[in-house]
């Protein structure tokens, strides 16, 4: 692309000299600087322009062209594309420096909101990822904790429903929420419920029918420390998965069927968390349906598990790595739906 404006003067000043006195190649003249606009810098900017109105100037007078009907008016038309291809040239530098301060802001609030977990929590390897559907986007309404706590390592995966700034508002709410609730409530029915509550006040602070109906999906897991167990409980989410050492994978199922949080009102019944072997060497992977709903172009939807299914991974890092490139080159490239993963592996 940087070549580009180069390469338009030279096919410009070749159809000068190929072609009679009555052809003009204004147009290859003219788009020499506006495309060195967008693409180089200011100098680089002014130097094509500069140079395309000296090849014109150049050209006139070798070819003898320079008294042809018309000759000025193209010089000046030339000049004055490559003067306004400055300012454009310094509108889009303004518009890219106002750009990366969004993206650093963007990348901040992720940081804040999102922190990427430590390597090693409480004894377990830890690898989390987040993967916007829209170009450019740092956050959305996906979410994923790790906490180390008291009652064991605890983590929660959701996915709030919505978009926007209110889906990133929600996220802040139920992970803060989590991460306080994590460390002192003595059970993982506890800690659910103090998420249906934060929510809860979320919802009645803010007005407007989509707040009002909005839900959380989630899914709380807890790591005893010693034990070589872990403790789920599902809030309507896509099952974790549990990939053993020797290939093996189980999905974790819900026991009993559950609201998401967020609609405690359509319903009320006691949460119970259930408990499976989580033994040495194997990944535990959780998940939003971001994973599971890609389609490809025949509109069949990913299946981790089957995907997934005689894999063997050394660390959580690759598990994710192999599972974000095998979804992209099944979707063709993209995803209609933000996608949040977090792996734990028992060493």
């Amino acid at each position: 692309m940087r070549l580009l404006p180069g390469l338009l003067i030279v096919a410009g000043a070749g159809y000068d000299i190929l072609t009679p006195r009555d052809f003009t190649a204004a147009p290859l003249y003219t788009a020499a600087p506006l495309t060195a606009a967008p693409i180089c810098s200011r100098r680089g900017t002014v130097l094509t322009g500069a140079v395309t109105v000296a090849v014109v100037i150049m050209l006139q007078l070798s070819l003898g062209a320079a008294h042809r009907n018309g000759s000025l008016t193209e010089l000046v038309t030339i000049a004055t594309v490559a003067a306004l291809a400055v300012l454009v040239n310094a509108y889009v530098r303004r518009t890219g420096e106002r750009l990366a301060s969004a993206r650093e802001i963007a990348e901040a609030a992720q940081r804040a909101v999102l922190p990427v977990p430590a390597e090693r929590v409480g004894g377990f390897e830890i690898a989390a990822r987040y993967e916007a559907a829209q170009a450019d986007a740092y956050i959305g309404g996906d979410l994923y904790a790790v906490q180390d706590t008291p009652h064991g390592v605890r983590l929660v995966v959701g996915d709030v429903r919505g978009k926007g700034m209110g889906a990133v508002a929600a996220v802040a709410v139920v992970i803060g929420a989590f991460r306080e609730a994590a460390e002192q409530e003595a059970t993982l029915e506890a800690v659910a419920q103090r998420l249906e509550r934060a929510l809860a006040r979320e919802g009645t602070r803010r007005a407007g029918m989509d707040d009002s109906e909005g839900f959380t999906t989630a899914v709380l897991a807890e790591l005893p420390h010693g034990d070589g167990v872990v403790r789920l409980l599902n809030r309507g989410h896509p099952p974790p998965l549990l990939l053993r050492s020797d290939g093996t994978l189980r999905t974790l199922a819900a026991g009993e069927a559950a609201l998401p949080l967020g609609m405690g009102e359509l319903g009320a019944w006691p949460d119970r968390a259930h408990e499976s072997a989580f033994p040495g060497g194997a990944t535990l992977l959780l998940h939003t349906d971001g994973l599971s709903e890609a389609r490809d172009a025949r509109g069949e939807f990913y299946d981790p598990g089957e995907r997934l299914a005689g894999r063997v991974f050394r660390r959580p890092g690759e598990l994710l790595d192999a599972l974000a490139d095998d979804v992209r080159r099944h979707s063709g490239g993209g995803t209609t739906d933000d996608m949040a993963l977090l792996a734990v592996r028992r060493p």
